[in-house]
């Protein structure tokens, strides 16, 4: 452990983070049989570094927890941070270029630690922390955990919708976690705008608030999250903040119209005089499209039970996956989410990756590292 001394990130991962990026939730390629299919588990992650993401998530909630229990955990982390390594290596170096490794870690302290030090020595960048399971623990316990996962690699904190897992968080949880040195960024996916107004606020009120970068993971409404200014008034000061990038599990579909959508927004506040942006309608129409793709993919109508059958379905319709298998045998499309997945690939065409993919489908699936 790196005691007495918080981990950095690199120069490079630190300006893409707070540039702000796509950064993809990773999912699990499994057989028939239910076991890890690696050659399209690497066919994922060269499509995602392909499409212009600027990172992925691995071991995370769209991997599946459930990974640990089936002894995926490190295979699963150790073959994306190879492919990373053999499939970038013909990424031209310079600003910008870095590629965001990321990996979940969960459970008690020890079993938090054991993952994050795993992560360390596989390269990875950060750490996604979730608090998932832990219902029993006090905030404060929540806290202390955070700070001592820090000391071994730098954390992005996870605020994760309870109907998939998580737990409802205060606004002072936030400010505490917000104060820890190692904390470099906040995935923020309650699902929920109360809650997501209370993680920017406790951010902005912390005296570390220019250190943190902000990522929205909530996938109903994430282009509205991205054009957002959040305004405060802190100790007379205002303070502004806005979410950077996204760390989404509905990125994992469509990955290079999102790479092109972040990049658009980004040229909405660019392109304009400060305090004077304005949003052009056409987005905010394309923000209720995706709401409403996200609902048919994530399986909205029956609280979530079939979000990652999903995303794997939407994966299996392109031929990135060879079926829509997930470890729990149980966890399968709720009734009527098959026709409503189709229903929005008909409708959204132009949030569609369609082309893109049958273009790089061969290569991303070949024996071969290079582009």
């Amino acid at each position: 452990m790196n005691v007495g001394k918080t981990p950095q990130l690199s120069p490079g991962v630190k300006q893409v983070l707070h540039a702000g990026t796509v950064i993809v939730a990773h999912p699990l390629a499994l057989n028939s049989r239910r076991q890890l299919d690696e050659r399209r588990q690497r066919a994922l992650t060269r499509y995602y570094m392909d499409a212009g993401a600027g990172g992925v998530a691995v071991g995370v909630h769209t991997t599946q927890f459930a990974i640990r229990q089936a002894g995926l955990f490190e295979p699963v982390l150790r073959l994306a941070a190879e492919t990373i390594a053999e499939y970038g290596a013909g990424r031209e170096p310079g600003p910008g270029r870095a590629f965001i490794k990321v990996a979940g870690v969960m459970g008690p302290t020890e079993q938090a630690l054991a993952e994050a030090e795993l992560a360390k020595r596989l390269g990875y960048d950060m750490v996604l922390v979730s608090n998932g399971g832990l219902e029993g623990w006090s905030e404060e316990a929540l806290v202390e955990r955070t700070r001592r996962i820090a000391e071994i690699l730098p954390v992005m904190g996870f605020y994760l919708q309870p109907a998939v897992g998580g737990r409802r968080l205060s606004y002072q949880f936030w400010r505490e976690v917000a104060e820890i040195p190692g904390l470099v960024a906040i995935k923020v996916a309650p699902f929920n705008r109360y809650q997501t107004l209370e993680v920017v606020r406790a951010v902005c009120f912390s005296s570390r608030r220019d250190e943190i970068a902000l990522y929205t993971g909530n996938d109903d409404n994430f282009l509205v999250d991205l054009l957002t200014t959040y305004r405060f008034t802190v100790n007379g000061q205002v303070v502004e903040k806005r979410f950077v990038g996204g760390l989404l599990g509905h990125w994992a579909i469509w990955t290079r119209q999102a790479v092109k959508l972040l990049e658009e927004v980004k040229q909405v506040w660019q392109q304009q005089p400060e305090g004077e942006v304005v949003i052009p309608a056409r987005l905010l129409t394309l923000a209720a499209q995706i709401t409403d793709a996200n609902g048919a993919v994530f399986d909205a109508a029956h609280q979530f039970r079939g979000c990652i059958p999903g995303i794997h379905e939407v994966l299996r319709r392109r031929g990135l996956l060879e079926g829509r298998w997930c470890l729990d045998p149980n966890e399968e499309l709720s009734e009527g989410q098959a026709e409503e997945i189709e229903r929005v690939c008909r409708t959204y065409p132009h949030l569609q990756d369609d082309e893109f993919v049958r273009a790089g489908l061969d290569r991303w699936l070949g024996s071969g590292a290079g582009r």
